[in-house]
């Protein structure tokens, strides 16, 4: 019995090196598919020369996608294709600058709860759990709205309210980090909980922050992008996915192509972003690696 219950379990859960590769190919499609996305931004206004926003002849409004016009037109004579083009650079930039806020903020949170006394530990995960009560969207929607919408607060509300998950995250490792012997050394030196912190804790929790930052920057992208499709993100003459997707939303029907190519888009970018994070999880886990060496 027991030797039936050995093979199925080898059988059902494959070889480390096996899902180390699984892992290695997640991390290249991920990199592939933003190296691209980054580049189309990068390159914008080689591909794309001239204003995205500039009003279109009257003749050229709706066109469907033709050799003129590879994406089509929208109600206001605009090539699809340049308005795709220079969008990727407001949804990148949203999305890397929120995630990046959200992470400096939840790794300090984090850190110095991890790494101080037991009191403010307590405090700060109160604090944390507290702000984790209240439904994400519904806060931001709430920060938003009692101001003028634009692309910087639109990020800044994103990064300030995505801090908590990544902020328990980086506590739980640190946690266990405090307890490795090089940690209890230094502490055992005498050196002050930020010194351990910063110099000690703080430069093995860098493959956490990584992953973690990968993540949530897809996340990003797409709140970026609801909020814009609400009107309450990106505004003219900025070029957003998310209000590209609103403004065809009216003839969805009879102009397919002003929805379609920037869902598209969005989809392919966030998915990119999983791919790497998934990737590097693989990549940069030192018991995956040491398990994949030793089969």
């Amino acid at each position: 019995m027991s030797d039936e219950v050995t093979t199925t379990a080898a059988t059902a859960a494959p070889p480390a090196f096996l899902r180390l590769n699984e892992g290695t190919n997640a991390l290249r499609a991920g990199l592939g598919i933003l190296l691209l996305v980054a580049v189309v931004a990068l390159l914008a206004p080689w591909l794309a020369p001239g204003d995205p926003s500039a009003l279109g002849p009257a003749a050229d409004r709706l066109l469907p996608p033709s050799a003129a016009h590879p994406l089509g037109t929208d109600m206001l004579g605009r090539d699809a294709l340049a308005r795709l083009v220079h969008g990727s650079r407001v949804s990148l930039l949203a999305g890397w600058l929120s995630a990046l806020v959200a992470i400096v903020l939840g790794t300090g949170v984090g850190l110095v709860a991890g790494t101080g006394p037991r009191w403010l530990d307590r405090l700060l995960m109160t604090f944390t759990d507290a702000c984790l009560s209240f439904p994400r969207i519904f806060l931001i929607l709430l920060l938003v709205s009692l101001t003028r919408p634009s692309l910087t607060l639109t990020m800044l509300v994103i990064g300030l309210t995505g801090w908590m998950g990544v902020a328990r995250l980086v506590r739980a490792e640190t946690l266990s980090l405090r307890e490795r012997e090089y940690v209890a050394a230094a502490r055992g030196l005498g050196l002050s909980p930020w010194r351990v912190g910063t110099r000690h804790v703080l430069p093995s929790l860098w493959p956490t922050v990584i992953v973690a930052t990968a993540l949530r920057v897809g996340s990003a992208i797409l709140t970026e992008s609801f909020l814009s499709f609400l009107g309450l993100g990106a505004q003219e003459p900025t070029v957003s996915w998310g209000a590209m997707i609103q403004s065809g939303r009216p003839v969805l029907l009879e102009a397919w192509w002003l929805t379609a190519f920037p869902g598209l888009a969005l989809a392919l970018t966030v998915v990119g972003c999983n791919l790497l994070g998934d990737g590097l999880r693989g990549r940069l886990d030192p018991r995956r690696m040491k398990a994949a060496r030793h089969e």
